[in-house]
């Protein structure tokens, strides 16, 4: 039954949780951390660990999106980023790693990312990942899409992520020929990944448009100002299970077809790994914790995708932070922080092992439990 309460007299809303609300509950077993597997496969593609990194030019840079592939991951690179506005954008990373995170900051942003799109990079920095020997996927935004895919997809990509803040299959504009979901998807011969969304409904409809993932959550974390600028938050506990019985009500009418939901909010320790995963996600978005590695290419400063809007920007600055370590060493350890910021999928797989189970699809079976 739903948990519902009043607002007053004419108005009324569900409750929903936060990552931090809820704990996991261990079971009767528990079991040997080598015996535990973290590896998920989206289509064809195989992977170590359930890292999706987000697209954010502070953390994904062609090289670092090799290095995330190398280690188990998958990088993602934004197709609308500075990678493909400069044919270097090392020394405007550098002047960004230097900036405070002040008003001064967001509109350097924007002033940046308001130099053009220039496609023949995009063919450049799709080859550069390519030659690394690792799945390819970059990120384009719903306005964008028609018209930058036939480059992105000459290019050639494994893994398209369409993502913007919210996405739906049903955008409604009567001025502009929106983006047909469904149509573009079957016209495509690789698989795409959606999002973010953050209900049941526009989950489910998601996956009707035949996604082979959906990104559920709209990134939020501590530099996010979406609930400020737009008023929308959904916990991400909460938005999570509801995906997930989108999912098995789609599973239930196609008799079968599987759709990866891929959590993207305030994923700041192993801890919130875990219980995104208990809460029905199949990985999980990484952002801000990818900038504290040694190849970050912002240096340790970080930013939303949306922070460089140039009429209404949704994130703040986030000024450099000193380095942890190798990427290495932020995914797998060793860890001498006792709070779970570095060994992040080391400490997820000892989280499945306390609890006694053998891998992820195991572990979304877990116990929950409010603790607030």
């Amino acid at each position: 039954m739903r948990d519902v309460v009043e607002i007053g007299l004419s108005k009324s809303a569900r409750r929903g949780y936060h990552l931090d609300d809820i704990a996991i509950v261990p079971t009767r077993r528990t079991r040997d951390v080598d015996d535990v597997s973290t590896n998920w496969q989206l289509d064809a593609y195989p992977f170590k660990i359930p890292c999706v990194a987000h697209p954010s030019d502070a953390i994904m840079s062609p090289a670092t999106a090799v290095e995330l592939g190398r280690l188990g991951g998958l990088g993602v690179l934004n197709v609308e980023g500075l990678w493909t506005r400069y044919a270097d954008p090392s020394k405007i990373l550098e002047e960004l790693s230097g900036l405070d995170d002040d008003s001064h900051a967001t509109k350097r942003l924007q002033e940046v990312y308001a130099e053009p799109i220039k496609p023949e990079l995009i063919g450049e920095r799709v080859k550069e990942i390519r030659d690394g020997g690792v799945t390819v996927a970059v990120r384009v935004s719903p306005q964008h899409t028609l018209a930058l895919a036939p480059v992105i997809l000459d290019a050639g990509v494994d893994l398209l992520v369409i993502q913007g803040t919210l996405v739906s299959a049903e955008h409604v504009s009567t001025t502009d020929e929106p983006l047909n979901l469904k149509e573009f998807i079957a016209d495509l011969d690789l698989p795409v990944i959606v999002g973010g969304c953050t209900n049941y409904q526009t989950a489910l409809h998601l996956m009707r448009t035949g996604a082979a993932g959906v990104i559920v959550g709209i990134g939020a974390d501590e530099w996010s100002t979406t609930d400020r600028v737009l008023g929308i938050r959904v916990p991400m506990a909460t938005a999570i299970a509801d995906a997930a019985d989108a999912r098995r009500d789609y599973l239930d009418e196609t008799g079968g077809r599987y759709v990866h939901i891929i959590a993207d909010g305030n994923l700041q320790t192993s801890g919130d790994i875990a219980k995104a995963l208990g809460c029905g996600a199949d990985a999980v978005m990484v952002g801000e914790p990818l900038s504290r590695s040694e190849s970050a290419p912002a240096g340790g400063a970080w930013w939303h995708s949306a922070a460089s809007h140039p009429k209404l920007p949704r994130g703040s600055f986030g000024a450099a932070e000193e380095s942890l370590g190798s990427l290495d060493k932020v995914l797998y350890g060793p860890s001498e922080d006792p709070d779970g910021v570095l060994n992040l999928f080391g400490g997820l797989r000892r989280a499945m092992a306390k609890c006694g189970y053998r891998d992820l699809k195991e572990f979304q079976k877990v116990g929950l439990v409010l603790d607030r």
